[in-house]
C-alpha cells in the first residue's frame, strides 16, 4: 500500500521555524520526484517545494526561497522540509505528494498525503 504521511505541522508565531516531515512508503521512493503543495483557506492549492528523483535538483515557489529548504533521506524515505522566517501568509495545510515524472505539477504528481497543518500567528 502506498503511504505518505506528514507531520511537524503546529502553530507558530511569525518569524519562527518548523520541519515538516514526509515518510513515504508502498513505492520505490528512489524512483519518484517528491514535492511540498500547501493549501491555505479559501485559496487553491499552490506548489511549494521539489526534490527531483535523483536528489540533485530541487525547486522552490518564489514566495519561499531563502526561507525553506527540501532535503531528503533515501536510506529512510523520508522528505523534509525546514522552513525558516515563517510570515503569516504561510498558513495553510502542507501535503507532500510523490511523482515519477512532474515534481511541482498539481495535475502530475501520482500520490499524495493527507496534509498537516501549519499555522503562523502574526
Amino acid at each position: 500500500e502506498v503511504q505518505l504521511v506528514e507531520s511537524g505541522g503546529d502553530l507558530v508565531q511569525a518569524g519562527g521555524s518548523l520541519r515538516l516531515s514526509c515518510a513515504a512508503s508502498g513505492f520505490t521512493f528512489d524512483d519518484y520526484a517528491i514535492g511540498w503543495f500547501r493549501q491555505a483557506p479559501g485559496k487553491e492549492r499552490e506548489g511549494v517545494s521539489c526534490i527531483r528523483s535523483s536528489r540533485d535538483a530541487t525547486y522552490y515557489t518564489d514566495s519561499v526561497k531563502g526561507r525553506f529548504t527540501i532535503s531528503s533521506d533515501n536510506a529512510r524515505n523520508m522528505v523534509y522540509l525546514q522552513m525558516n522566517n515563517l510570515k503569516p501568509e504561510d498558513t495553510a495545510v502542507y501535503y507532500c505528494a510523490a511523482s515519477l515524472v512532474a515534481c511541482l505539477d498539481l495535475n502530475g504528481m501520482d500520490y499524495w498525503g493527507k496534509g498537516t497543518v501549519v499555522t503562523v500567528s502574526s
